[in-house]
């Protein structure tokens, strides 16, 4: 693999730590972003083992290793001040590093099918008020200096808000991505490559064909739907500050973010009636479970509001 990391370990775990990114990068079409946070967590993992056993760990460590070697590693990152969510992430890329070294006939000590994923407090996610979404996409659109900027802005935040998309997936969109005007399905390519169906509402179609037809340069197939004022393709970190600069502005919370939308959308779909079922679609959730989080959101909605006006709970 060109350009791999180089791991504290033998040259044979080496070799295999390469190839094993190589397939994670190549067959099985993982983000940059995913593949990048597997090698870190491996590289820690075996940083520790050289500290742990005074020397660089080889291959034929992984099918000795005994399950308190890899309690104490998950315990190290706990006093260095990681939380339940990244040990968990730690555990399920060793966990993958290990089935990758089974299918090629390598041995695997059992501990890792024995090592339990640490628990982790069970947090909601924090949707957007309808009323403050639709006030972030009216200021992006008042508020800009450059008007095709806001305009861009605007439809940025219709897609999160009006279709459900990560940030990630909205800013990686290509102009051949759109469908044609009187077509409302946009093709969303999403985690681990999997392919779902979008409506697009008219009003976020004609809010992006605005937006494309104000920006000073022109639209090829291949060019990134949305563009910063130099003509690249918008970054994650971006959108971020484009969000915080508008939340400020309005005086919300600072968990209103790009995902927090997305949040919203799930969130208020749920509340209209929509089943999970077609949420869970929309969303590209892998797992219902995922998906059945924001029921939860919708019961404390309604908790809070029994709160906030019922005469019984103000007496209480």
């Amino acid at each position: 693999m060109p350009n791999a990391p180089q791991f504290d370990a033998t040259p044979d775990l080496q070799k295999q730590c390469g190839i094993w990114l190589e397939g994670l990068t190549v067959e099985k079409r993982l983000s940059p972003h995913t593949v990048s946070g597997y090698a870190r967590d491996l590289a820690q993992f075996l940083t520790f083992l050289n500290t742990h056993y005074g020397r660089a760990p080889a291959l034929a460590d992984m099918s000795a290793l005994p399950l308190s070697d890899l309690r104490a590693f998950l315990a190290a990152r706990r006093r260095s001040g990681a939380q339940s969510r990244s040990l968990n992430r730690s555990v399920s890329g060793l966990r993958n590093f290990v089935r990758f070294l089974e299918r090629h006939d390598l041995p695997v000590s059992p501990a890792f099918g024995l090592l339990s994923m640490p628990k982790q407090p069970r947090s909601l996610p924090r949707p957007v008020a309808q009323n403050d979404a639709l006030a972030m996409i009216q200021l992006a659109l008042e508020g800009a200096a450059i008007a095709w900027v806001g305009q861009r802005d605007a439809g940025l935040l219709c897609l999160l808000y009006g279709g459900g998309l990560r940030v990630s997936e909205a800013l990686g969109l290509n102009v051949e991505n759109l469908p044609a005007l009187g077509n409302d399905v946009l093709r969303i390519r999403g985690k681990a490559n999997k392919e779902r169906e979008v409506p697009l509402l008219p009003v976020i179609h004609q809010t992006l064909d605005d937006y494309m037809h104000a920006a000073p340069f022109g639209f090829a197939p291949q060019d990134p739907v949305f563009r910063g004022t130099r003509g690249g393709r918008l970054s994650a970190r971006q959108a971020q500050m484009m969000v915080a600069r508008l939340r400020r502005a309005l005086g919300l919370a600072d968990t209103v973010t790009p995902h927090a939308l997305r949040h919203s959308f799930a969130t208020h779909l749920l509340a209209a009636g929509g089943d999970l079922r077609t949420i869970q679609e929309l969303l590209g959730h892998s797992q219902l479970s995922s998906t059945q989080i924001y029921t939860e959101v919708d019961a404390q909605s309604l908790r809070d509001v029994y709160d906030k006006v019922h005469p019984r709970a103000r007496q209480s």
